[in-house]
């Protein structure tokens, strides 16, 4: 079933959708194809489609990927730019592994090649169109509610009524983990997604970057998948602040952000009432310390900073030194490796270091085009 919104009066109307390509044949199937179930509008061309948004809501777009006036992608970019809450499926009949990744990495919620089958499109829409409510539903909450960092019986109140509002948008159910509890990392990934996609891009980054390193290390499981979450979540508490922009955010030559140092405790106050392992909080907590005693908010020093705290320390300033963000200039992997190891025995754990530039100089071909991912990799559980 497609899914119906609810006007300020109380009545239900479809979505609209706006088909976006030049080609008269392929614009006009679309157009009897989804006209069924959605509002439809059109446009041959990136001006066009732009003209449109600024006169109109849209809930959707499809994209052709080639159009006369500009390349689809950078109309995406622009899009997701000025219309954060617009989703957008890149359907092309010239894509390719590169092009699909690019797509997604620049905010695109799916990717289709022509000639594309009905039914997959229908049941990719309605999938892309269940995300957006959830999103819009978090959007509102980061707007309007600060009790899900209170970290006190508030906040365990608020994650609740957020748990059963989102889980009961699409009827989506929890998914439970190995341990019995129920999995919310699908939540805390939209959470991310919905203040920033950015945020949520380099979270996904930092897991990643942070997994390559423990897999030169003795770690437990159970401390491996504390890491890859706690990853995934060390700026859970950037949402928590107003007019937050990832791009926006400086970041000294160092590498090192020079954002809020507010967000490491927030984080840590936010997740209490999840019940993650202590170590999850340990690295949002501490991932700003730093080797040399000059870091924050504790300035703990050397071994008196948790071991995973210590790894997500070296893997979020990897990812600000590489990381392709509107605004910034990243460097080439070499010479991030490089700015690595100089911070080591100041920065960072000098151990950690050495291996990081290890296993980041064999893997260099493919970074940091391997960390692109929506939650840590094979984790599913608290």
């Amino acid at each position: 079933m497609m899914d119906t919104k609810i006007s300020q009066d109380g009545s239900q109307t479809k979505p609209t959708i706006l088909v976006v390509d030049d080609e008269a044949g392929p614009r006009d199937a679309l157009k009897v194809i989804l006209r069924p179930f959605f509002n439809i509008r059109s446009a041959d061309n990136a001006q066009a489609a732009l003209n449109v948004l600024s006169h109109e809501s849209i809930d959707l777009i499809t994209l052709d990927q080639k159009l006369p006036d500009r390349q689809g992608i950078d109309l995406l970019q622009d899009i997701k730019h000025d219309h954060a809450d617009i989703e957008v499926i890149i359907i092309t009949g010239y894509g390719s592994l590169k092009s699909a990744m690019e797509g997604i990495r620049h905010g695109a919620a799916g990717y289709l090649l022509k000639p594309f089958n009905v039914t997959e499109l229908i049941s990719l829409i309605s999938q892309t169109l269940e995300k957006k409510q959830r999103l819009d539903l978090l959007r509102k909450v980061l707007t309007n509610s600060a009790a899900l960092w209170a970290g006190d019986e508030e906040g365990r109140r608020a994650w609740e009524t957020l748990k059963t509002s989102y889980f009961a948008i699409g009827k989506r159910e929890e998914q439970d983990s190995p341990s019995g509890s129920p999995d919310i990392l699908p939540l805390l990934s939209d959470l991310l997604e919905a203040k920033d996609r950015h945020l949520l891009n380099h979270c996904s980054r930092v897991s990643f970057y942070a997994t390559l390193l423990a897999n030169r290390l003795s770690l437990t499981l159970a401390e491996q998948k504390s890491l890859a979450i706690g990853a995934f979540l060390h700026d859970i508490g950037k949402v928590s602040l107003k007019n937050y922009h990832y791009s926006d955010e400086p970041i000294l030559p160092s590498g090192e952000s020079a954002y809020s140092k507010e967000h490491c405790e927030a984080g840590a106050r936010m997740i209490l009432p999840l019940e993650y392992p202590a170590e999850v909080g340990q690295i949002i907590s501490y991932h700003h310390e730093r080797w040399d005693g000059s870091g924050y908010p504790h300035g703990l020093q050397g071994e008196g900073i948790p071991l995973l705290a210590r790894i997500v320390s070296i893997a979020q300033m990897f990812d600000h030194l590489t990381a392709e963000v509107p605004g910034r200039s990243p460097l080439p992997v070499d010479q991030a490796i490089q700015q690595i190891a100089l911070q080591a025995n100041t920065y960072f754990d000098p151990m950690l270091a050495d291996q990081f530039a290890r296993v980041a100089t064999e893997c260099k071909a493919s970074l940091p085009a391997m960390a692109i991912a929506t939650t840590p990799s094979g984790v599913s559980g608290q």
